[in-house]
This record gives C-alpha cells, sequence and structure tokens, in this order.
C-alpha cells in the first residue's frame, strides 16, 4: 500500500524542523542576505558546496547549503520560506508534490540526471532473478512508478498500456518471473539489498551508499529523453529573485558540468 500516512506524518513532523532554520537568523526572503538552499546530500549538497566554494564569490552570492535525508522537508522548507530554494527532485515528483500537498514550488533550472538502477547482492544479472524472487522498490507514488517501468523497459514486467507516473504493481498485466514486491521508503532501498533479490534505487541514494551505478546497477534507466532530471526549485514568485537567477546560472555552468563529470564518472550526468 501507499505510504500516505507516513509522508503526511512527515509533514506535520517538519514543523519543528522549519521552526529551527527559520531561528537561524537567516531570512530567506530577503534579496541582500544569504541564499539558503535545502538539498540531499549526495550529490545534490556535493554540487552546491562546489559552487560555493569556488565559484558563488566571485558573483557576489553569499550561498548556504542545508541538507536533508528525505524527500520532504526541502519542499514544505522552501513553501514556507525556511529556505529559499531546493535541489533534489525531478518534475514528476514536483508535480505530484504540489498536487497533494497545495505547495505552488515551481522549477528553476535542470542540473542533473541520476540514472535509476536494479541492484543486487545475490545475482549477477537481471535475467538470473528467479521465479518468485523479490523485489524492493520505492513507495512514494512517482519512484514508483519510475521503478516498474524500469523492470518494464528491461524485459522483466509488462505494464498496462498508457500507465503514466501514478503506476503500481496493480498495473502489470504481465509478471513472467512472478516477481514479488516489497515497497519502501526511497532511502531505505538500498539498506534492503541483503533482505531482498534485488532492488530499485534511486541514484542519490545509491552512490551514498558507495554503490556506482554505472558499475553496479544490473539495469540503467537510460539518459535519452528522461523527464527525470533533477533541478533547482523555488516557491513561485521568486523565480527572479536575483540570488537565485546567479545560481541558476552557476549550476550551469562549464565549471560545474566538468565537476559532474570528474567527481561522479557516470553516475551522475548533466543535463545541460
Amino acid at each position: 500500500m501507499r505510504n500516505t500516512a507516513k509522508i503526511t506524518t512527515a509533514v506535520l513532523a517538519t514543523g519543528a524542523l522549519t521552526l529551527g532554520l527559520s531561528a537561524c537568523g537567516a531570512d530567506s526572503s530577503d534579496a541582500d542576505g544569504p541564499l539558503i538552499v535545502a538539498a540531499s546530500p549526495v550529490p545534490h549538497a556535493e554540487i552546491l558546496n562546489y559552487v560555493k566554494d569556488n565559484l558563488a564569490k566571485k558573483e557576489g552570492l553569499d550561498l548556504q547549503v542545508k541538507e536533508f535525508t528525505d524527500y520532504v522537508t526541502p519542499n514544505t522548507a522552501t513553501q514556507d520560506g525556511s529556505v529559499g530554494a531546493n535541489y533534489f527532485q525531478n518534475k514528476p515528483y514536483l508535480d505530484d508534490f504540489n498536487k497533494k500537498n497545495g505547495t505552488d514550488i515551481v522549477p528553476v533550472v535542470t542540473v542533473h540526471l541520476e540514472p535509476l538502477g536494479l541492484y543486487s547482492h545475490k545475482v549477477k544479472k537481471a535475467d538470473d532473478l528467479k521465479s518468485g524472487a523479490t523485489v524492493a522498490i520505492p513507495n512514494d507514488t512517482v519512484n514508483e512508478a519510475r521503478a516498474l517501468k524500469l523492470l518494464a523497459a528491461n524485459g522483466l514486467i509488462t505494464l498496462k498500456s498508457g500507465v503514466g507516473n501514478e503506476a503500481t504493481p496493480a498495473d502489470i498485466t504481465k509478471n513472467p518471473r512472478n516477481l514479488k514486491f516489497k515497497e519502501l521508503e526511497a532511502a531505505q532501498t538500498p539498506r534492503s539489498l541483503d533482505d531482498v533479490d534485488a532492488a530499485v534505487v534511486n541514484g542519490n541514494y545509491a552512490i551514498e551508499s558507495d554503490l556506482k551505478p554505472s558499475e553496479d546497477a544490473l539495469v540503467l534507466e537510460s539518459p535519452k529523453n528522461n523527464p527525470y532530471g533533477n533541478f533547482l526549485a523555488v516557491k513561485k514568485g521568486d523565480e527572479d529573485d536575483p540570488r537565485v537567477k546567479k545560481l541558476a546560472k552557476l549550476l550551469t555552468s562549464p565549471e560545474v558540468k566538468k565537476f559532474i563529470q570528474d567527481k561522479y564518472a557516470g553516475s551522475v550526468l548533466a543535463s545541460f
């Protein structure tokens, strides 16, 4: 079943955290103050910290990076103004989040793609998965659909024609290996690898867990025409904040492209 209750609880629980961020004294709406950006630790915060340490000062940008390990708090903090922007998500996820939570967060500029991958500690090839194998998949709406589409693209299952970003295991029309699905919070999928036969893992969580998507994935999402690029996002109306414009320019600079290429060696792909 979907983790709606868990997400709702997480949203409520973020109140104290976002209040804490507000209490730090930096007003994210002050165009003369620092720009605080919420980000997942890897690779988003790493990329932002590269910008902060190497590029921001020359552009007159005071950049502060706040790390979060979940996919809810960065958006709630952006919406309530505790941070001025976030960098962690893709468009289908944001669209779903805005719809479900009544938020009005918008993309500014797409920076990179983290290919979703299927990993295993028990088999070396996807074709080696046995009948009845258990596969862990993310339980949030968009990433679950994305995981199922990855499996379908590689012939492990067939999905109902025309299924979109709300696909669930109920939309599987053919399952020749009789795969079983274990729905977990996205951050938990790499930790499940010793307990399941395989797991579909988001790129940032794979890298954090010392997996190398370009080398370790049994199958990997194609970057071609991929809608899941990760972008800098702000609350609607803040797109013209001069600090946001400066950061958008720096995040799509040749220096950042080289940093991504050198540091991640194909496990993260620049989208500009």
